[in-house]
């Protein structure tokens, strides 16, 4: 073998290992959210809940600031989030309102040279604005005591000039608001601006009720975000119901902070498909390489239609200034950057969900929780064992021997019995794989873990070939051993799904808000991508189907074209993508 032989040979290995080490993540993030504090949130069942998250890039570090969380967290990666135990309601105000639960709802968070600057949503004018220049160690001082003028949902933006603004606004009614603040004394320049309302007479989207039909109620627009880039100022909202799949950001782009808007076509961020839906309520920001990201809600609903989790997804600008938010495989593993990255092209790991739908086995059953609800990809539907002790398990099959890169633990809230956030929880598990279901490896041993994962993802230091995935309980923070989604990535050895065929999208000519799109069944397909646009080459939303092949998409602009491609999904792969325009 000659020398440069050798030196590919080298060089092939190097980059097989680095690829390997690449770190990865899985929505919903795994962060130990509270529980509800909220006493008549919780009647069908206590169970965790945050929503309305910020995320910002402070001084090297991501802080994360979420709903009454009493606290917040702070990360250096992205990946690993450290939590930080603080009250921001005064003792002045839980004197008065004795029954006061929003420690931080919906807060507001922003930077101001080097200065955090928080504020949670509030009708009144007696909350404060809190500040920190240190809030890795929790040290904060008020900025105002009250902040007069109040807000709910509300945002800060800091523009290029230093001016300081506000935008506000939770209604089904009413419109969102903006208006500059005073950066000394936060006091308000003037009144407040109408800035956006929504339109569902022309954007399907808009439309309240999880099939955009206004059941009971018109379609809201809520937590507001700002962001700018090339001079113009995009403005983020989020709607039209947080109890809902299909719960998005929209955007509306101006020359100028506070307007005139003009809505975007279509949602920033969107997610109505796949195991954990919802990607509305939230903030954008840029980690240390400037790429930007956006961080959302994403429904639960099962419990309380405020029972909702976190969820970070890659976005940006493209080429002609049009923003765009990358929700596809929202909730399977993608790569963490550790560089400049284009988040138009996809940092999907590539590996597929290799246990959806497939035989289960388990040591107890609770009631009408059954097995099978822990690999039907629906967050909202769940397993329980009968009990909470040592010894619990749940076991799935791959359906043949595949190579596993990563699990996902979803653990679901069975007769818990905590209100708001608790302190020094945990779980422990031990994870095995067999080729046979009969001679069994540990897999992941976290019998000795004490930290809180309702969301736990591993991911394999080294693949392991299986057939079998067992998980055992040792210890659960409190409640039945409980699992919403058991879900196993890798590759399985068999062939890629055929390419789609015969894609229709039929338009309605009364409501041209409206399609109804079909396709011929995949025979060695379990999902199907199905990708939307304005334009061929922008084809930004994306919707997972599972176990169809038809689909009602209600969420178009009437005035505009519609785009749209669609791939097959199995455990080995990927098809070619399928085009169609609505016709």
């Amino acid at each position: 073998m000659n020398k440069r032989i050798i030196l590919l040979f080298v060089l092939c290995v190097l980059s097989v290992t680095l690829f390997a080490q690449r770190k990865t993540y899985c929505n919903p993030i795994n962060i130990d959210y509270g529980y509800c504090p909220i006493p008549n949130f919780t009647t069908w069942g206590k169970h965790r809940a945050t929503a309305d998250p910020v995320i910002v890039n402070y001084k090297g570090d991501y802080y994360l600031f979420s709903t009454n969380q009493w606290g917040y967290w702070w990360s250096s990666d992205m990946l690993n989030w450290n939590f930080v135990f603080r009250h921001f309601l005064t003792k002045e105000l839980t004197d008065k309102y004795p029954n006061l639960y929003d420690d931080l709802c919906a807060p507001a968070v922003g930077i101001k040279g080097d200065t955090m600057f928080v504020f949670g949503s509030t009708y009144t004018s007696e909350f404060p604005i809190w500040t920190s220049t240190d809030p890795k160690n929790n040290k904060w001082e008020k900025a105002v005591d009250h902040f007069e003028i109040g807000g709910w949902d509300p945002a800060f933006f800091t523009d290029d000039d230093g001016k300081l603004y506000m935008y506000n606004g939770s209604s089904n009614v009413y419109p969102m608001y903006g208006v500059e603040l005073d950066r000394k004394t936060f006091n308000p320049i003037g009144t407040r601006k109408e800035t956006l309302l929504t339109n569902g007479e022309r954007y399907g989207w808009h439309r309240f009720g999880e099939y955009m039909d206004n059941t009971f109620l018109k379609g809201f627009m809520e937590g507001s975000w700002m962001t700018k880039h090339n001079n113009k100022y995009y403005l983020q909202w989020g709607g039209p119901g947080t109890e809902f799949s299909h719960y998005a950001d929209g955007v509306a782009v101006s020359d100028h902070p506070l307007g005139p808007f003009t809505h975007a076509s279509l949602p920033m961020s969107y997610k109505p498909g796949g195991f954990a839906r919802g990607a509305g309520h939230g903030a954008t920001f840029q980690d240390k390489w400037d790429n930007y990201w956006h961080v959302s809600t994403m429904v639960v609903g099962v419990k309380n239609n405020f029972e909702r989790r976190i969820g970070i997804w890659p976005a940006g600008f493209d080429n002609d200034d049009v923003m765009y938010c990358n929700t596809a495989w929202g909730d399977y593993p993608h790569y963490i950057p550790s560089g400049k990255a284009d988040h138009l092209q996809s940092q999907f790991t590539g590996w597929m969900l290799l246990n959806y739908d497939k035989p289960v086995q388990v040591s107890s059953t609770l009631g009408g929780f059954h097995a099978n609800n822990a690999v039907d990809e629906n967050i909202k539907t769940y397993w329980s064992a009968q009990t909470a002790n040592k010894g619990e398990w749940i076991q799935t099959a791959l359906g043949e021997v595949s190579t596993v890169n990563a699990v996902q633990i979803n653990y679901a809230d069975q007769d818990a019995e905590f209100l708001g956030k608790q302190q020094g929880t945990y779980h422990q598990y031990k994870l095995y794989y067999s080729t046979d279901g009969k001679t069994w490896k540990v897999l992941v041993d976290k019998s000795n873990n004490k930290t809180d994962v309702p969301h736990e993802y591993v991911q394999l230091d080294n693949p392991v070939k299986a057939r079998y995935i067992k998980l055992e309980n040792i210890h659960m923070p409190t409640g039945k051993f409980a699992i919403s989604g058991l879900r196993v990535f890798g590759l399985g050895n068999g062939a890629k799904p055929d390419a789609v065929k015969q894609f229709i999208v039929l338009r309605t000519e009364d409501d041209k808000r409206s399609a109804w799109i079909r396709w011929q069944p995949v025979d060695n397909a379990y999902a199907y991508n199905i990708y939307v646009g304005t334009a061929p080459d922008k084809l930004y939303n994306c919707i997972m189907v599972h176990n169809a092949n038809d689909y009602f998409y209600k969420a178009m602009d009437k005035e505009m074209p519609y785009y749209f491609a669609i791939e097959a999904i199995n455990e080995n792969g990927v098809s070619q993508l399928t085009k169609a325009k609505a016709e």
